[in-house]
């Protein structure tokens, strides 16, 4: 088990020396960093100012043996009541530049898709509409493949560069990782999934190709999508957003409904009245309440319906 107090010096030394001493902080609270307020202590979270440093942080641990949980903006993520062991690396203000150039839109991993697509719309590019309500970073959306309304981000990515970690070089291992861009072909994108996940890539920026556009028009568009989310999610609450994938040929929130279980609670995690797909934090839920609720809800569905919902929120940490 990692914990701070086990780190070699030198290791908080080097990370520092990566990324900025001021951007080194121990035993930080996830709570803090993720929607649904939930989350123990991780043993160290660096926050990299630049692409380069955050590269330098994760050859750090990589070479140093430390276990890495990159975040984003924490929008699909439930951690364990004990925190996480290890650095997180945390992807989000401190990377989330985005700019325009000609109809493209280049994008740091920690820039929310909200502001990508403001910053497109602003410029007269269309595309991204469908994306702009989902609470999650550029890094976060290309690791899941993340969508709503029938869009995706497959639909306008164009190409990510991110961090390939080490691995076998001939007769040795390579600790060291490399930086290199995907293009969208090669990125194995399908729903809620991508080779940036299976593979253990992490996303440094991305590229979005976008069709000229009228600005009012795009803007119209992205209200009536706000609009929607606000008359049928729970967006007041504290929630990791639709906790289950769809399963084939149904609708998780339905499936749930039917089964009885609108308002079910375990502790403070409580299926969402306004929307069954969401469990949301009531308010000092934990994240063993969460995964209880979820088994629960799980149990119930294939039960009644013989069907298995999977869990869209990814589930890290110590519980």
């Amino acid at each position: 088990m990692y914990e701070y107090d086990s780190f070699n010096e030198d290791v908080i030394c080097t990370l520092a020396a990566a990324v900025g001493e001021d951007e080194v902080a121990m035993v930080e609270p996830m709570s803090a960093h993720t929607t649904f307020k939930i989350g123990g202590p991780a043993d160290v979270l660096v926050t990299p100012r630049t692409e380069e440093a955050a590269a330098r942080a994760l050859d750090v641990c990589a070479i140093a043996g430390v276990p890495v949980t990159v975040v984003g903006n924490g929008s699909d993520l439930l951690v364990g009541d004990r925190g996480i062991r290890g650095v997180v690396v945390l992807m989000r203000d401190n990377l989330s530049k985005a700019r325009v150039e000609g109809t493209r839109v280049i994008a740091q991993a920690g820039a929310l898709l909200k502001d990508v697509a403001i910053a497109a719309a602003d410029a007269g590019l269309s595309g991204m509409e469908p994306l702009w309500g989902i609470p999650a970073t550029v890094g976060g959306a290309c690791f899941m493949n993340a969508g709503a309304y029938d869009g995706c981000t497959g639909d306008v990515l164009e190409s990510v560069c991110a961090y390939v970690p080490g691995g076998p070089d001939g007769d040795h291992a390579r600790l060291k990782g490399t930086v290199r861009t995907f293009s969208r072909d090669e990125l194995g994108l399908g729903y809620r999934k991508s080779r940036v996940a299976s593979d253990g890539l992490v996303v440094l920026s991305a590229t979005f190709a976008l069709a000229p556009g009228n600005s009012a028009q795009i803007r119209a568009a992205m209200d009536d999508y706000a609009r929607r989310r606000e008359e049928k999610q729970p967006l007041d609450m504290p929630s990791a957003g639709s906790t289950f994938k769809r399963p084939e040929g149904y609708f998780a929130g339905k499936l749930i409904m039917d089964a009885g279980l609108r308002g079910a609670s375990v502790g403070g995690a409580q299926v969402s009245t306004k929307h069954c797909g969401f469990v949301v934090n009531t308010g000092g839920a934990t994240a063993a309440d969460v995964r209880e609720l979820i088994k629960h809800v799980q149990d119930e569905v294939r039960d009644q319906f013989g069907v298995e919902l999977e869990p869209e929120v990814r589930m890290v940490g110590e519980f």
